[in-house]
């Protein structure tokens, strides 16, 4: 399966930069050792077209009114979510949509029950096969950190999905792809409201990101009005 991660990811790196530096510097990021719960996961998807994934995050029990009419629309196989998911309820409407995958951020409760804190998910459609690690907390700045990078590769996987700093982004770093959808929950500071898209086929892996406010693609500069 080949990579092809849109025209995005230049300019995410970039300014997504400058977002993430500014909002990690408030927050603290959970060392890998406190990931105690992981999970590993083997998920088929259809086969005969490109598979769709919906990634969601930072819900905070307070999900954009539109958001799950607009992940509706895209019609996807599976949804993520990347943690801080806040009122447990909150998935109940997206694992109506498609089956829900979700780890626990760092507002979200520990003990029975609670989602794990890392997931490893091996996906398999028509003629390929992906795992992803999602993660609540993987980056400093634009830069994936070293142990989860570890961690990751520990369990075959190509890609990181993650959430926590609200900043949409889209790269690659350490050999690996990374995908943070932004945040469908309150908005934080200036940052836009959003979620990530993926179409995955044996020949190319297509990612973007979605305004939750105009419910089109988003792009860094682009105005929710």
């Amino acid at each position: 399966m080949g990579n092809r991660l849109g025209n995005e990811e230049n300019s995410l790196a970039g300014r997504g930069a400058l977002w993430q530096a500014a909002v990690m510097g408030r927050y603290q990021p959970l060392h890998l050792a406190e990931r105690a719960r992981h999970r590993d996961e083997t998920v088929a998807l259809p086969e005969g077209r490109p598979a769709r994934i919906a990634v969601i995050s930072d819900t905070h029990g307070r999900p954009h009114i539109d958001c799950l009419g607009q992940v509706a629309a895209r019609s996807p196989d599976l949804i993520l979510h990347a943690g801080d998911i806040g009122d447990p309820t909150t998935l109940k409407p997206f694992a109506a949509l498609a089956p829900t995958y979700a780890v626990r951020g760092n507002i979200d409760a520990r003990g029975e029950g609670a989602a794990p804190d890392s997931l490893a998910l091996r996906l398999s459609g028509d003629g390929w096969i992906m795992t992803v690690l999602l993660v609540h907390i993987a980056l400093r700045g634009p830069r994936l950190r070293a142990d989860t990078a570890r961690f990751a590769k520990g369990h075959d996987a190509s890609m990181v999905v993650c959430g926590h700093s609200h900043v949409p982004f889209i790269g690659r770093d350490r050999d690996l792809v990374v995908l943070n959808p932004g945040s469908i929950g309150p908005r934080r500071f200036r940052l836009p409201v959003t979620f990530a898209m993926m179409e995955v086929s044996a020949a190319r892996l297509d990612m973007h990101h979605v305004s939750c406010d105009t419910g089109r693609r988003w792009m860094p500069g682009a105005r929710d009005d």
